[in-house]
């Protein structure tokens, strides 16, 4: 018995120390957590935002813009093409290339589960944003360290990481933003925002331009000059984390648990947004047909330099910004759904004559023509880019936004991503067909007895303009069915589109000329609507 006892007693004594020490280990454990959460409890929601807060807020929104555009003018458009063509890239890699992106909005389902379930969208985007653009390090590294056939899969392979994070960190954006800013100055905060941002990336995307081609008359390797541009894009994407990370994050809305599929379901139960989406991801095919292949054209079929294709792409965003206000006025002032109605149209216009720019004639009207396409996307891109998002964000409900735009994100992404590929793939089988219209007179009354003239000449890239342009048209035909608060006719519009661009004019210029230019395509569309009238 009393060795009995006395093993109880010891077992007894080594379960409670057991349970001690397991104890003990808890709440050193629980107080690392809690001191983790203090030291990151800038990254938590709030429940409720002071005004000077949310003022602040506002303004680091503008900043991260400014940064993150930056980044997105020094690592994409035509700096990321060439450095894909001197790596070795095909027509179809270029489609790749820009499908890449689109192709991670599959990622917006696990998103969608991640914000709902965490509910702690500042510290999801600040975290991707963070790591996703340390994938440029890899980028930027490339030329130094990797050779021989493999430098294209590694390079896709860590776009493939960037934008894999980036389509996280744009879904918990997203939603963040849509509860933070309010309906009635939407379209005009991100119009400042984005004319902020677009304005100085262009500056910084011109300086970049003239450096590459100042290096290149000196130097051999031109694949090191990207890394250095890389590396500036890199930093800028850097400080804007950090303006990311100073911006409030309002509580999101406490509603029943729910399923993922009933959350996906919701917007496609949704008749109007249904609409909408289809809209955009029809627009999305028929952008992406043609866009990503504007730098390859100039650089290749047209034979001009870095610094004459950063220019054209100057004055684009020059015309961007000047127009990214007007259209943000109005789009507050009507709806997003009449701005959208003008400026698909344009787009598409100068989507149209890309092919023109390589009929047989002087230089010079090339040139001129490239300025008048340049000068069309410039206006029509400011719209459709400002009002597309606009008419997604404001057709979402408060507190339920996440998995309207996470799905909106998705199809349209699912959209450009087929839309490269698909034209990569033609643009190198179609490289050598050519398709001519030619018309031919012989006259016996005439010196020469004989013209020919053709109008009409297509070959490789012109046809992927063509589809493009005819998907569109299909496109804008499908935003009728949406449905917007406060939508009027486009002649509303483009009257009052008159209206702001005088007002412009008058503080540019006091030649009478130069302001009565602006009454002109106006003048003619009012009266052609008032024979209609008739």
């Amino acid at each position: 018995m009393g060795i009995s006892r006395l093993v109880y007693n010891r077992a007894r004594y080594l379960c409670v120390k057991t349970v001690h020490c397991v104890h003990a280990v808890y709440n050193v454990r629980r107080q690392q957590e809690i001191q983790a959460i203090g030291m990151f409890r800038w990254l938590s929601p709030q429940t409720s935002i002071s005004r000077e807060s949310h003022e602040k807020g506002l303004r680091m929104i503008l900043w991260d813009g400014i940064f993150s555009n930056m980044m997105g003018s020094l690592t994409g458009g035509a700096f990321l093409i060439a450095y894909a063509l001197l790596l070795g890239a095909s027509n179809t890699v270029v489609g790749l290339i820009s499908a890449v992106g689109p192709l991670t909005q599959i990622l917006q389902i696990p998103s969608i589960f991640l914000v709902e379930k965490t509910r702690r969208r500042k510290a999801l985007s600040v975290t991707a944003s963070f790591w996703g653009r340390l994938f440029w390090l890899v980028i930027i590294v490339l030329p130094f360290f990797s050779e021989g056939p493999h430098r294209l899969e590694v390079f896709l392979v860590a776009l493939f990481g960037y934008f894999s994070l980036n389509t996280i960190s744009t879904c918990a954006f997203n939603s963040w933003i849509r509860d933070l800013i309010p309906d009635e100055v939407m379209g005009r905060f991100w119009a400042d925002r984005m004319a902020w941002a677009t304005g100085i990336a262009m500056v910084m995307g011109l300086l970049a331009a003239f450096g590459i081609d100042f290096y290149k008359a000196r130097y051999v390797n031109d694949l090191y000059v990207y890394s250095m541009v890389f590396s500036v894009g890199m930093l800028s994407g850097m400080i804007g984390v950090v303006c990311l990370a100073r911006i409030p994050e309002p509580r999101m809305e406490i509603l029943p648990g729910r399923s993922l599929i009933s959350i996906l379901m919701e917007p496609i139960r949704d008749t109007n947004y249904r609409m909408l989406l289809f809209f955009l991801a029809a627009w999305q095919f028929a952008a992406n047909l043609s866009a990503p292949f504007f730098a390859v054209y100039m650089l290749q079929r047209l034979n001009l330099s870095m610094s004459v294709v950063l220019l054209l792409s100057t004055l684009s965003q020059i015309v961007n910004v000047l127009f990214l206000r007007i259209w943000g006025r109005l789009a507050d002032a009507y709806s997003n759904k009449s701005v959208l109605a003008i400026c698909g149209p344009m787009f598409m216009l100068s989507v149209i004559l890309w092919p023109f720019t390589t009929a047989p004639g002087s230089d010079r009207f090339a040139l001129l023509l490239l300025i008048v396409i340049h000068t069309l996307a410039g206006v029509s891109t400011a719209g459709v880019t400002l009002c597309s998002r606009g008419i997604a964000l404001k057709s979402a409900p408060r507190g339920r936004a996440t998995a309207y735009l996470a799905t909106n994100a998705l199809i349209s992404g699912c959209a450009a991503t087929v839309a490269p590929l698909l034209a990569g793939m033609a643009a190198d089988g179609l490289a050598t067909q050519e398709f001519k219209i030619t018309l031919h007179w012989i006259s016996d009354l005439m010196a020469h007895h004989e013209i020919q003239w053709t109008p009409i000449q297509l070959r490789g890239l012109d046809f992927l303009f063509v589809f493009s342009f005819i998907f569109g048209l299909y496109a804008v035909r499908r935003l009728i069915l949406i449905k917007e608060i406060g939508e009027v006719k486009e002649d509303v519009v483009l009257v009052q589109l008159s209206t702001e661009i005088r007002n412009v004019m008058r503080h540019v210029s006091n030649i009478p000329g130069l302001r009565h230019f602006t009454y002109f395509p106006y003048a003619i569309l009012k009266g052609i609507r008032n024979k209609k009238q008739r």
